[in-house]
């Protein structure tokens, strides 16, 4: 039932702001469109913390972004005027399409101190949507679809999972969901998607009877309902869906194109990116390109 565990890599953001990184990974790139997943925290942000900690505006394109917190708050503004601080148990979902900017601040932290703990996914657009105008929205917790069960609470964040949809706009067949599970709690994933995955983002579960600890992600075989049994208190991830095709990744920029990627980053390299306009004093500079 498992095909693949894949652990999380430390992966330094700047500024000296770690992250887990899962998704993409050498021998699995993706799971369904989703290809690029990290676990952000959970680590303790004193008041006065320094701006470098931020992630200063940046580029995307080809993509859209997922912002979802267990803890904490980040201050959200993009080239199409959003402003919107996020907290838990709310969805921040950004279509980048053909391009657009956007940074995300400690604001909160900075102010008043805070654990910050969520996670960071982005999901490849199908190749003809890959160009759509950029949009935002922004889904409070309580327009989400949840499920209360003995032993298991959770938020469906996107697309649809047993006969419940949420209201995030996707572009293809997919699902994503938040599970949190009480010690000794068994539940089901279905066999709706030919691709799917676990990833336990804190606790201690049992995946088709192999153990997983926090920052461990089970790829799942494609058929068959799969079981996970919480071995203690547990939050854990569920994603997955239809695949998309083969994509190219340099930096921020997702496309079935290499030639889209190389544009974008010329782009972004000679200033013809619109910056927020509220956050348009600094930005992120092109990292060295290593090859695909």
């Amino acid at each position: 039932m498992i095909e693949r565990i894949i652990t999380k890599r430390t992966h330094d953001l700047g500024g000296g702001f770690e992250v887990g990184r899962v998704l993409p990974f050498h021998a699995r790139r993706m799971v369904g469109p989703y290809i690029f997943f990290d676990h952000m925290g959970p680590t303790e942000l004193a008041p006065g913390i320094p701006r470098e900690l931020d992630v200063r505006p940046h580029p995307h394109i080809g993509l859209a972004t997922v912002t979802y917190l267990f803890d904490g708050a980040l201050t959200h503004r993009d080239s199409l005027g959003y402003h919107q601080e996020i907290r838990p148990g709310e969805v921040n979902w950004m279509i980048a399409g053909r391009g657009i900017t956007h940074s995300e601040r400690f604001e909160e932290a900075r102010a008043h101190g805070a654990r910050m703990h969520g996670i960071q996914a982005w999901v490849a657009l199908p190749e003809e949507t890959e160009e759509a105008e950029p949009a935002f929205s922004h889904h409070a917790a309580a327009e989400l679809p949840s499920w209360n069960e003995p032993g298991l609470t959770g938020r469906l964040i996107s697309g649809s999972l047993e006969g419940l949809s949420a209201g995030t706009p996707v572009h293809s067949p997919q699902f994503y969901a938040h599970w949190l599970m009480r010690e000794g709690t068994r539940r089901l994933l279905p066999a709706e998607y030919p691709e799917r995955a676990i990833y336990v983002a804190s606790g201690h579960v049992e995946v088709a009877g192999q153990a997983l600890s926090a920052g461990m992600m089970a790829v799942l075989a494609p058929g068959g309902d799969v079981p996970v049994t919480a071995l203690s208190d547990a939050t854990v991830m569920v994603l997955g869906g239809e695949p998309v095709g083969e994509r190219f990744m340099f930096w921020n920029f997702v496309s079935s194109r290499k030639e889209r990627i190389e544009q974008a980053a010329e782009d972004w390299k000679q200033g013809r990116m619109k910056l927020p306009d509220a956050d348009d004093a600094e930005f992120t500079p092109l990292p060295e390109f290593k090859g695909f």
